[in-house]
């Protein structure tokens, strides 16, 4: 009995030992967050593109696993970074990512500031470290420890409407007066070197300063490229001749519902080339879009040799994806804001010293699961609002069944609405009340609709009514009933 209760007193005095709490905090690993802006799935050699250069993505695909299903769920407005930043910090769906980012803008709830990803983080002993990009309505100096160059959404006064040379261009024929490669342009030289660069520069000044603290890091590191104005010097633009370029195969001059859906020609990102389409301006817009993605991934790979040369990459778990996708010329749009796979779906690769090399995932995730998976990693404890699935089960192979069998959801505004399941997806255009379906198994590229075949009348049926289901879920209060009479 006195055996015992020494046993007792002995393991009370080692669990409230502060060593013995420093030790399990520094048994944690890093956590290294890459995220790029506008960065669609196709966008990267490895994964399948013959025509783009990203050898140090490719290295991470390569020693890493890739989903090859992730998505963004929309957006509340034309930028949908917002919300994609929004829901990944908050570990909300979008509505209610919404409202409460629609209550840190007014300066309310901030205390919720406490429950976001990265406080979660810092709870468990982790220095929490951004720079680049952050587009989430409350001040990140109020939820990382340390923040160096903030970004804004898209470059100061860049877009003005006078002049406006990045605009509706380029047009055969006619001299282009907008130039990729000017950093007298503004734009991504603002301030005098690439912000790419820059991003690079803070987190190998980080890197190179973490050693002399203790515990594990957290790096939040938003890349605004490869986002318009896509410039980078010419030297990579060099990589891409024009004549080399391919036209996606699902381009069109223009889309058909462009001004239903929320697509018109005076949304920003549509006005960036001439309408109708043509297959000179979408090449050239792929082209420089092509070489921004290039020049970021130089710098991606610095980021890397960084990471192993300061002898902590066995204990680092990396994740790269995007906030959304970007059409650059397919369907007949140029932005993010569609339901199309090219608009809502980002390359999500994960690499860790327990993570399977060359490794792909098909189960459908939300890139949002980013967050929930390193709380894990973390040992942090989520609260219960967090809404989105940890998918390292997944990565590591213990787990095998989708995290979300009832479908993937995506909204944009009150004008799209969306289900992705069984290998189908079902758009819903309220404003017109229109349905398409697509066979993604036989059409990838959502290029045949087949929504009025008979033969595929229980799928709408089925997939309309497992929508307003999801509806319900995430509380989107958008009626959408009397569009299909079930």
């Amino acid at each position: 009995m006195v055996s015992l209760i020494c046993i007792f007193l002995s393991a009370l005095l080692i669990s409230c030992n502060p060593s013995s709490k420093k030790a399990s905090v520094e048994d944690l690993p890093n956590i290294l967050f890459l995220f790029a802006d506008d960065y669609t799935y196709d966008a990267i050699h490895a994964l399948g593109n013959d025509v783009i250069q990203t050898p140090n993505l490719d290295r991470l695909v390569r020693h890493g696993t890739h989903f090859t299903q992730a998505f963004n769920m929309g957006g509340w407005n034309g930028a949908v970074c917002v919300a994609s930043r929004a829901m990944i910090i908050t570990g909300k769906t979008i509505w209610n990512a919404k409202a409460l980012s629609d209550q840190w803008h007014n300066q309310k709830n901030l205390e919720a500031t406490e429950h976001s990803w990265v406080k979660l983080m810092e709870q468990k002993g982790y220095q929490t470290y951004m720079t680049g990009k952050w587009h989430v309505p409350v001040d990140p100096k109020k939820i990382f420890q340390t923040v160096r160059n903030i970004r804004p959404g898209m470059p100061r006064d860049f877009f003005k409407k006078e002049g406006r040379k990045g605009y509706d261009r380029p047009k055969q024929g006619q001299v282009d007066a907008w130039k990729a490669a000017d950093s007298l342009n503004g734009g991504f030289w603002e301030g005098g070197k690439h912000w790419s660069e820059v991003i690079k520069d803070d987190a190998l000044d980080f890197l190179n300063q973490s050693g002399e603290k203790e515990g594990p890091f957290f790096m939040y590191l938003a890349f605004n490229a490869p986002h318009d104005p896509r410039q980078s010097p010419q030297s990579f633009l060099d990589r891409y001749p024009l004549e080399e370029i391919p036209l996606p195969d699902n381009w069109l001059p223009e889309y058909p519902y462009k001004d239903a859906i929320g697509n018109s020609k005076i949304l920003r990102d549509e006005a960036l080339a001439p309408f109708p389409r043509t297959p000179f301006a979408i090449k050239t817009h792929i082209r420089e879009y092509y070489a921004i993605i290039s020049h970021l991934d130089v710098q991606i790979g610095e980021i890397l040799n960084a990471l192993e040369a300061s002898g902590k990459v066995n204990n680092t778990y990396i994740f790269f994806t995007g906030d959304h996708g970007l059409s650059v010329g397919k369907h007949g749009l140029l932005g993010k804001q569609s339901m199309f796979d090219h608009s809502i779906r980002v390359p999500l690769i994960m690499k860790g010293p327990d993570i399977p090399k060359n490794q792909s995932i098909d189960h459908e995730v939300y890139l949002q699961d980013i967050m929930a998976t390193s709380l894990e990693l973390g040992s942090a404890s989520p609260s219960q609002s967090i809404a989105f699935k940890s998918f390292l089960s997944l990565a590591k192979g213990k787990e095998t069944s989708p995290p979300y069998p009832n479908g993937i959801y995506g909204a944009y505004m009150d004008s799209q609405r969306m289900i992705r399941k069984d290998g189908y997806k079902l758009i819903v255009y309220p404003k017109i009340k229109k349905i398409l379906l697509f066979d993604l198994k036989n059409d990838p590229l959502e290029q045949h609709d087949i929504s009025n075949k008979i033969r595929h009348r229980n799928t709408v049926k089925n997939l309309f009514e497992n929508l307003l289901l999801l509806q319900r879920k995430h509380h989107d209060s958008l009626e959408l009933s009397d569009i299909l009479i079930l």
